[in-house]
């Protein structure tokens, strides 16, 4: 097992020579004159462990890969590090917690085949937790929502999966607080799917997805939900930065880029499926924003937290075939 922080990385053996050697060393001139660079190793590492002990998490990868050989498939590297895995593209909100994710690449020689597995254990508050199953497959959608021509359900052995089949196979789930992902790549689709190794995690980390099925994915009433709920999760991401910025936890322009980023995307849903236009009030938004008025965008949010307070029952439609009310 190995952590790995930054650009550095530390072996589970090399930690524990490291601490039995020098923390438990009785004081001596050798240990007082070690150098500058073994003790700054020395708090980087303390600092993963730390940060593992604060998760609730143990160190030790086996608790979330196989790290072994899985049939044909031999085991190469099982690392695990502090990070938020493959929900950062889904601006998964992580300042108030810390996310262990951990990885591991098999290799078949018979397959010719090569097998990444990455879980990321969530230490969300249960707020949070809500919007797990909502942000592992937003990179499975187009950017207002709609489902990839990609993007299937597959149910194996009681377990639902995400799926998106495209030069390879990249497969999706969430199993409690953790989230899964295999991923090949095999450009002429012509490689029989590496189910022994998908077995191996379903059955270490099974689906709590809900039973579904590609017809229903794509059904309008799914589609409506996955957009109310995108735009329900931008405000509330809002509110999770500007208590960030009031706690002064992060840097004040990071924050508010962050902010920027949620009010757009959700004034750009509200322009696309309730018809609201967005250009006047994401110049406004600018303006607060190159003037560094936090109070001038969070005044903006209030109103539209009250906007979809008032509108978000209302029907809106999603494609030419047809709307639906939710």
């Amino acid at each position: 097992m190995s952590a790995r922080h930054g650009d550095e990385e530390f072996h589970e053996q090399d930690l524990e020579s490291y601490v039995r050697e020098h923390y438990l060393l009785r004081w001596s001139p050798l240990s007082i004159a070690l150098t500058a660079r073994i003790a700054l190793v020395s708090i980087t590492a303390a600092t993963i462990i730390a940060l593992w002990t604060s998760t609730g998490y143990s160190q030790n990868t086996s608790d979330a890969l196989v790290c072994q050989a899985i049939g044909s498939f031999n085991e190469l590297n099982c690392v695990c590090r502090v990070g938020r895995g493959i929900l950062v593209p889904a601006n998964h909100f992580g300042e108030d917690h810390k996310d262990v994710d951990c990885d591991v690449t098999y290799y078949s020689k018979a397959q010719k085949m090569t097998v990444k597995a990455e879980v990321t254990l969530h230490a969300d508050p249960p707020e949070a937790i809500k919007w797990l199953a909502h942000e592992v497959d937003k990179d499975f959608r187009t950017y207002y929502g709609t489902p990839d021509p990609s993007y299937i359900i597959k149910n194996i052995e009681g377990n639902t999966l995400y799926t998106f089949e495209s030069k390879g196979r990249n497969y999706r789930w969430i199993s409690g607080n953790k989230v899964i992902m295999l991923e090949y790549h095999d450009t002429g689709m012509t490689k029989p799917e590496p189910m022994e190794v998908v077995r191996a995690y379903m059955v270490k980390h099974p689906s709590t997805l809900s039973t579904t099925s590609t017809p229903e994915l794509r059904s309008t009433s799914s589609e409506i939900r996955w957009i109310k709920d995108e735009l329900d999760r931008r405000l509330w991401l809002c509110d999770k930065w500007f208590l960030n910025l009031s706690l002064k936890k992060d840097g004040t322009m990071h924050v508010r880029e962050e902010i920027l980023d949620s009010m757009n995307m959700f004034l750009n849903y509200r322009q696309k499926y309730f018809g609201v236009k967005a250009e006047d009030e994401k110049n406004v938004l600018t303006d607060c924003f190159t003037a560094n008025n936090s109070a001038g965008m969070k005044a903006k949010l209030a109103e539209y937290k009250d906007w979809w307070a008032a509108n978000k029952d209302k029907t809106i439609r999603v494609s030419p075939a047809g709307e639906q009310k939710l």
